[in-house]
């Protein structure tokens, strides 16, 4: 049985969310900062910062996604999530159409 997944474009709003490692931060909570993110950014916007980051700052952006990754996985056990939670998949590359 596998967990069920969270879509990339999901992931990648969390990651450049605004949420902190610092604080601590409830399923809701990091449910609608992925709402807000992707509302404010869309997708493609979500996906050209979170590059961008891996870009300028690759040792942050390594330790932020280890951080959303365990995150997620705490969203999976949250009984509040209609369908169980999620964990983000691995990154792959894609194709942005619009300029980032």
């Amino acid at each position: 049985m596998t967990a069920p997944e969270m879509s990339d474009s999901q992931c990648e709003a969390l990651f450049v969310s605004s949420l902190q490692e610092s604080e601590p931060v409830s399923a809701e909570v990091a449910r609608a900062a992925i709402s807000r993110t992707i509302e404010l950014l869309g997708p493609e916007g979500c996906a050209c910062r979170m590059a961008q980051e891996f870009g300028d700052h690759p040792e942050a952006a390594r330790d932020r996604m280890r951080w959303i990754r365990t995150l997620t996985a705490t969203m999976l056990a949250s009984p509040a999530a209609p369908d169980g939670g999620a964990f983000c998949r691995p990154a792959r590359r894609r194709v942005v159409s619009r300029r980032c």
